[in-house]
């Protein structure tokens, strides 16, 4: 639906790209944004601007920040004996928000999908590996994967990829549904699913 003129319409497309937001709710944003231009534009702009400029991946987790090693990496308290995979980002925002892990993270960037086209290569299970036989520290390693058919055919994977290592290798439990991704639930239930953790080998 056309409302405005172009320079609208085209921030209304845009915005109803993003993730949990449609055509209606791009429209109740790009409406906010005019009504509030010196508040919320300007401001926006200056983020985005630092974002583009500051924001890298961490070279040893794959999180993002404004350093080549991130903060929870360079973090000293953190308990450096159990490693979480986890499939994005934003489950590492997910686990951290719930104030329930406090190991490090190692970020595959996706999950195995025959059907994409994603293999291991085009994932950072390698890298795992490496950081593996890097660092004897790490006793425990959580596949905190979505519980989607792709999610467990990767941690199946890696289960299998992982074996020949010392290591306790564990996945999320109760509390995790089936189909069920780390973003959308809620903090209780992802520390109840970490803290019942179960061992896969």
């Amino acid at each position: 639906m056309l409302i405005g003129g172009s320079d609208i319409n085209h921030l209304v497309s845009l915005l109803s790209r993003l993730p949990g937001l449609g055509p209606r709710s791009a429209r109740r944003v790009t409406l906010h944004l005019l009504k509030k231009r010196d508040e919320a534009i300007i401001p926006l702009i200056e983020a985005f601007h630092a974002i583009l400029n500051n924001v890298k991946s961490c070279v040893e987790c794959g999180n993002l920040d404004n350093s080549d090693i991130c903060t929870l990496c360079m973090d000293r308290k953190r308990d450096i004996t159990t490693l979480c995979v986890v499939e994005d980002v934003v489950d590492l925002w997910a686990l951290e928000r719930a104030h329930i892990f406090q190991g490090h993270y190692h970020v595959l960037g996706g999950v195995l999908s025959a059907l994409d086209g994603i293999g291991p290569d085009q994932l950072n299970i390698e890298k795992l590996k490496t950081r593996v036989q890097k660092n004897s520290d790490i006793k425990e390693i959580i596949l905190a994967l979505p519980t989607t058919m792709d999610g467990q055919a990767t941690t199946y994977y890696l289960q299998e990829f992982l074996s020949p290592f010392p290591l306790v290798i564990s996945h999320l439990a109760h509390g995790v549904p089936v189909g069920g991704e780390l973003d959308y639930m809620d903090d209780n239930t992802l520390a109840a699913a970490l803290k019942a953790r179960r061992p896969i080998i």
